[in-house]
């Protein structure tokens, strides 16, 4: 379960672009850097070239949750396979810098990046991450945001799969919309309820005024 950590990096990539707002954040060197958080050593290598890199990459991999999110199963992991035979890692073993109470080493597995270029390393590393993710915990575990206008990629680390939406925030904008949907629909079907016996009485009262008064 180490390596499923780097399935981060598939989500800040994916996430860094929301289409249907119409914005795009990975516009620049300095974006790119990023997206690595505390990487550091590997963002220090990236070039403009790498904004290119990774926008294509990052259209691939929100085809992999998008797939996820509506069960295609198969052709999420398919195009994710296809991604890692173009983007290949070097696991390995680390732990040197983490000891544990005794002193010793915290041996973890770890993604050796020998990629030629920054972009490419961060395409293997969130692919491997995402692999992982996907094969220890399920395909239903990446999803796509359903609060609209949000399309934002998230994966599930919830006990009991129930995750939805890609944020607190995301989360309590759709219950919100969801109960202001609700009371409206109530309203509309009280109105509609009462509306045969406010008739009734509205006709009653139009054939009364139309009767002569006898003098």
């Amino acid at each position: 379960m180490e390596l499923a950590y780097y399935s981060d990096y598939a989500v800040r990539l994916v996430n860094s672009e929301e289409p249907r707002r119409g914005t795009d954040a990975l516009t620049s060197v300095e974006a790119v850097r990023a997206l690595f958080g505390e990487n550091r050593q590997t963002a220090r290598r990236a070039t403009d070239a790498d904004v290119t890199r990774l926008r294509a990459v990052r259209a691939r991999l929100r085809a992999v949750f998008e797939a996820a999110d509506e069960g295609d199963e198969v052709r999420a992991v398919d195009l994710l396979n296809a991604l890692m035979m173009e983007f290949p890692v070097s696991p390995r073993i680390s732990g040197h810098e983490y000891r544990d109470e005794d002193g010793r080493p915290k041996w973890h597995m770890h993604i050796a990046d020998h990629a030629a270029n920054a972009g490419a390393g961060y395409a293997a590393t969130a692919c491997m991450g995402l692999a992982f993710h996907l094969t220890e915990l399920g395909i239903d575990r990446l999803g796509i945001c359903q609060a609209p206008p949000c399309r934002n990629a998230y994966v599930d680390t919830s006990t009991n799969r129930s995750r939805r939406y890609c944020s607190d925030r995301c989360a309590t904008r759709a219950n919100v919309a969801a109960y202001r949907a609700r009371k409206r629909r109530e309203s509309r079907e009280s109105v509609s309820v009462g509306e045969p016996e406010r008739t009734g009485r509205s006709a009653e009262t139009s054939q009364d005024s139309s009767v002569p008064t006898e003098r």
